[in-house]
């Protein structure tokens, strides 16, 4: 599937508002997080390990997030309660491509941009409306960053599975957790007032 054909991918579409911060805030958030020019090498990299075993890494997601019905509940109907298949699909074909967007450097106005946009989607202001579902309307922030964790660990195994030395390995595990830090702290932004974020 390519990324035109993902329903609610919206990545560089004229219908993303611009980003309310400026390519030098991203640079200063970039630094933040020590951000370096290997950490764009070592991305490109990772999306060449990573890209073959795109289904197998959302199956370990999807069923980390099945397996636990506190999180599985923001992708139930609000009158149901029970699970909406074809959301949970949409959202799976634009996870995948978030996968290809993360290692698809540098990142430029057009990516910042669709950052917020995703964190839109994630709080009570844009949630659903990309999917024309009765879904939980807002997902709790505590769980947007919480996830972190379990999206930056699991994706070792996955980029050991390459003929890559240690080293390289080991670049672009921390290249992947960066950017995981630097895309979470941006889609917090429609959670916290302006004037604190």
């Amino acid at each position: 599937m390519s990324d035109q054909q993902i329903p609610g991918y919206a990545y560089g579409d004229e219908s993303v508002p611009d980003a309310p911060i400026s390519t030098e805030e991203l640079d200063h958030l970039k630094q933040s997080v020590m951000w370096s020019a290997d950490d764009d090498d070592a991305l490109q990299q990772a999306g060449d390990v990573l890209e073959p075993q795109i289904d197998e890494i959302l199956d370990t997601w999807y069923g980390f997030v099945g397996d636990h019905d506190f999180l599985l509940h923001y992708f139930t109907d609000v009158d149901t309660n029970e699970p909406i298949d074809e959301y949970l699909d949409r959202v799976r074909a634009r996870f995948g491509q978030w996968i290809r967007d993360t290692c698809d450097t540098p990142y430029d106005e057009a990516w910042l941009a669709y950052q917020f946009e995703i964190g839109r989607r994630h709080h009570h202001t844009g949630k659903n409306e990309a999917d024309d579902v009765s879904a939980v309307p807002h997902i709790d922030f505590r769980y947007v960053n919480a996830f972190i964790y379990p999206i930056t660990a699991t994706i070792r195994d996955f980029l050991e599975n390459s003929d890559h030395s240690r080293a390289e390995i080991d670049d672009m595990y921390h290249a992947w957790f960066k950017s995981v830090v630097l895309q979470v702290t941006l889609w917090s932004y429609p959670y916290i007032p302006d004037d604190e974020w």
